[in-house]
């Protein structure tokens, strides 16, 4: 790995990152931490953020990766130690969307739905269509709407429409 390629150094630690998630969400921790580990030596090794062979791999997609990992092994503090803290603006707008999605999720999880609203609304001006079509942003809506015990904020009404999410009769 020594003479490796930008573009074989991304191959390789996005191979390690989509192995973390899988692993994670067969909750083997030890596995997960091994291939953080080994993504991490590749981004280290890569010197920085690049999109080489559209991956957007480098050390910000692996510590999205963390954030998402964490979420999925119920590591809720870790996720919300490390996913509002990420800069992710020099990252394709996917990527960003994503993780702004995952940090919705670790602030929904605590119950701190206005900061998780705010950073899925965040995410939508980014990128309407990607909030606006994803399962989880109706399963975010789903879950505030019934969680709230008035009249839903201007805000999240206009999320729900925007989703598709009608509220229910308890």
């Amino acid at each position: 790995m020594a003479d490796a390629s930008p573009e074989y150094l991304s191959i390789y630690g996005t191979l390690f990152l989509a192995g973390a998630v899988a692993a994670a969400r067969d909750e083997d921790r030890a596995a997960v931490r091994a291939y953080l580990e080994e993504a991490d030596e590749s981004a280290r090794r890569l010197g920085g953020d690049a999109n080489h062979l559209w991956t957007a791999f480098g050390p910000t997609n692996v510590a999205i990766h963390r954030v998402t990992t964490a979420m999925d092994l119920g590591d809720v503090q870790v996720a919300i130690d490390l996913g509002p803290q990420l800069d992710t603006s020099a990252l394709p707008t996917e990527r960003r969307v994503r993780h702004a999605m995952e940090t919705a999720r670790a602030l929904s999880a605590w119950n701190r739905t206005d900061e998780a609203l705010s950073t899925l609304l965040d995410a939508e001006r980014i990128a309407p269509e990607q909030v606006r079509h994803h399962a989880l942003s109706r399963r975010f809506v789903q879950t505030w709407m019934r969680r709230g015990r008035r009249k839903p904020s201007f805000e999240l009404a206009g999320l729900a429409q925007r989703v598709h999410v009608t509220a229910s009769p308890l």
